[in-house]
C-alpha cells in the first residue's frame, strides 16, 4: 500500500508558524517513532506575501507587531521587536520561501526554516533580503554564491510558483496547515498550539480508516 503524506502547510516568516513550533517539533518527532513506514512528513511553502522593494506601510507594521504580542500572550513564544524599530521591514516572504526550496536540494530545508526563523524572530534580521539569505546558507555550510545563483533563478520560482499553487488547492485554513493526503483524499487534521497531542490522536484516527 502506498505511503500517506502528512503535508506541514507553512511560510517561514509567518509568525504564527513560529508560534506552533513548540507542538510542531514533538508532533513530528513522535509520528517519525510511530508511523514511519506508513506516512511521509512534507513541507510546503504557501507563500505569505509576493516580492516587494517597497518599505511596508507604517500600519502594516503596527498590525504585525501587535499580531506578534497577541502570540506572545497567548503561547509565551519570543519575539525581539527590534525588528521594528531599527529594521526596514518590507511585505515580501517569497524571498524565504525561495531559500527554504534551495536548501532542500542540500538536505537541509528544516535546517534553513529553523535559521530564518530565528534570524528573524530572534536577531531582528531581515529574511526578505537576499544576503541575510545568503549568510544563512553560509552558516548551514551552503556555498553562499551558488545559494545566491539558485535562490535568484528562474528555476527556482517556478518551483516556488508549482509549490503555491498546490498547496492553495488543498483543503487549509492559512499558515500553518496540516493536511493528510492518503489514497487520493485531502483530510485536514486538527491544529493545536498548545497539544501536539491533539493532532498526533487526529492523525491516528485517519490512518485507522485509510
Amino acid at each position: 500500500m502506498a505511503k500517506a503524506t502528512l503535508y506541514y502547510v507553512h511560510d517561514p516568516m509567518c509568525s504564527w508558524c513560529w508560534g506552533y513550533r513548540p507542538a510542531w517539533d514533538p508532533l513530528q518527532q513522535q509520528l517519525q517513532q510511530e508511523f514511519a513506514e506508513q506516512l511521509d512528513v512534507t513541507y510546503l511553502v504557501g507563500g505569505l506575501a509576493p516580492d516587494s522593494s517597497e518599505p511596508m506601510p507604517e500600519s502594516m507594521q503596527q498590525m504585525l507587531e501587535q499580531t506578534w504580542r497577541n502570540i506572545n500572550e497567548k503561547l509565551s513564544t519570543e519575539f525581539n521587536h527590534d525588528f521594528w524599530r531599527n529594521g526596514k521591514p518590507r511585505r515580501s516572504t517569497y524571498p524565504a520561501c525561495r531559500a527554504t526550496l534551495v536548501a532542500r536540494q542540500y538536505g537541509q530545508e528544516q535546517a534553513m526554516v529553523n535559521a530564518i526563523q530565528h534570524a528573524y524572530y530572534l536577531h531582528a534580521q531581515n529574511p526578505s533580503d537576499v544576503e541575510v539569505l545568503s549568510t544563512l546558507a553560509a552558516s548551514l555550510g551552503i556555498n553562499a554564491e551558488q545559494f545566491k545563483l539558485q535562490l535568484l533563478s528562474e528555476q527556482t520560482e517556478q518551483q516556488l510558483q508549482k509549490e503555491i499553487h498546490f498547496a492553495r488547492q488543498l483543503p487549509i485554513q492559512g499558515f500553518p496547515s496540516l493536511v493528510l493526503v492518503a489514497n487520493n483524499h485531502a483530510y485536514p487534521i486538527k491544529l493545536d498550539y498548545q497539544h501536539w497531542q491533539t493532532s498526533f490522536a487526529d492523525i491516528q484516527a485517519v490512518l485507522a480508516k485509510v
